[in-house]
């Protein structure tokens, strides 16, 4: 077996069947392409290479050869390779992914040149709407160069994704693996999420004490950022309300920012359309049930050898977003309790359902905060119960699919069905008499 193949599938299965032809063009960058294939195959696609004759003088074509566990295209030759594997035919490849892009590629490709293989792919995949996308990489002058920006708009019109580099140094670089492979799984979303919109409300209020010290909770955020991941990956666009995280946010992921449950509402009400056209607003978040009124500036410690501090009860939040996220939309809720059993999980969690109008309610113990793993009780909606376990992204990829199936079969059941074929027959009978 070829080490490829041990890493394929690695991460996730979202990208399982599918075949990404990779264009390699020659910049210095190229020497990243092989991190690029790898991250593609650890979300289970199968990767191919086409090089650039510039390429093949910065990386060499047994080192792409290694990443991909095929022998890269250096040349076109009798077997036509780009019609082959781009063209018309049920074993076309799903998508051409150009990294990096070169602005002299870019450029060749805008205008319709084709005098190496990485352009005659594209100009292939361009004629046949087969799914591209390119990632830049060159000095920062030359990415400003109006030509380019031209070009680059030019593409844009003509479907072609462009995955944003990473302006340092005076260059336009790479982007690196991780934000290729994360615009490649968003790009083929093909599931139930695909073009579905999805908001993620997670991270730990912060209740204020005074102008420098908080009420907060033990909440990482990790949750909601691999739910916002995960939802992202299957196609949906996402958006994350983020109050105090540990973590740092992807940077194709947008985020408003909260910081008081008092917070978390008024943005709530002022995305109060955002939320109505939501398919889905799912809410790991560690909100506070206490808040208190905060001191004006600092508490100063000299004059307190101790202090008391009055907390009131917080409103509450999920009866808010069902006010404003009404069905179809779904809800999902999450009730962390400590130290219950089964059985207490699962009242609690009904509760809340009761209280809150979730469309799925998510219980967890308290030793999840912070933990690498989740094992939580799901309760549906019209009944029954399961246990999710793993990792938080496994377990938030495991949960989407779940709810992923309940928007598909609840579309389904709302699509008007034609008249029986007792109805059409009856029909057609008396057209025929009237005729």
């Amino acid at each position: 077996m070829h080490p490829s193949r041990a890493i394929q599938g690695r991460t996730t299965q979202l990208l399982a069947g599918r075949r990404i032809w990779i264009g390699i063009s020659g910049s210095i960058a190229a020497i990243e392409v092989p991190r690029i294939v790898r991250e593609l195959l650890r979300h289970g696609a199968e990767v191919r290479a086409v090089m650039s004759p510039e390429a093949t003088r910065l990386v060499t074509p047994e080192t792409v050869e290694f990443a991909t566990g095929h022998a890269p295209v250096l040349q076109l030759t009798g077997r036509v390779e780009h019609v082959s594997e781009l063209g018309p035919g049920p074993e076309r490849a799903d998508l051409y992914l150009i990294a990096p892009a070169t602005a002299n590629t870019i450029s060749k490709i805008a205008h319709g040149i084709d005098d190496t293989p990485v352009t005659s792919f594209a100009s292939v995949a361009l004629g046949g709407h087969v799914p591209m996308m390119i990632a830049p990489a060159m000095h920062a002058h030359m990415g400003l160069n109006p030509a380019i920006q031209e070009n680059l708009a030019k593409l844009r019109s003509w479907g072609v994704d462009v995955i944003a580099s990473t302006s340092a140094e005076g260059e336009e670089k790479l982007a690196p693996p991780d934000e290729v492979a994360a615009a490649v799984l968003h790009r083929l979303g093909a599931g139930p999420w695909a073009g579905r919109t999805v908001i993620v409300i997670g991270g730990a209020s912060r209740e204020p004490i005074d102008a420098v010290r908080s009420v907060t909770n033990e909440s990482s955020g990790a949750s909601a950022i691999a739910f916002a991941n995960q939802a992202y990956y299957r196609g949906a666009r996402v958006e994350l309300w983020a109050g105090a995280l540990q973590l740092v946010v992807p940077p194709w992921i947008p985020v408003r920012r909260w910081v008081r449950v008092e917070d978390l509402l008024a943005l709530a009400r002022e995305q109060s359309s955002g939320l109505a056209s939501a398919d889905a607003v799912i809410v790991p978040a560690a909100l506070a049930d206490f808040t208190l009124d905060p001191h004006a500036g600092k508490i100063a410690s000299r004059e307190h050898s101790t202090l008391t501090l009055t907390l009131r009860r917080a409103p509450k939040v999920l009866p808010e977003l069902r006010r404003l996220a009404p069905p179809p939309s779904r809800l999902i809720a999450f009730k962390l309790d400590a130290g219950r059993g089964a059985e207490e999980l699962e009242k609690g969690a009904r509760r809340l359902r009761d209280e809150t109008g979730a469309d799925w309610v998510v219980a967890n113990d308290v030793a999840t905060m912070g933990s690498e793993t989740t094992n939580a009780l799901v309760l549906p909606p019209g009944g029954g119960r399961h246990w999710i376990r793993g990792s938080k992204p496994e377990f938030a990829g495991k949960l989407l699919d779940d709810v992923g199936r309940d928007l598909v079969n609840r579309a389904a059941a709302r699509t008007p069905r034609g008249p029986s074929r007792t109805v059409r027959r009856s029909r057609a009978r008396a057209r025929r008499s009237r005729a």
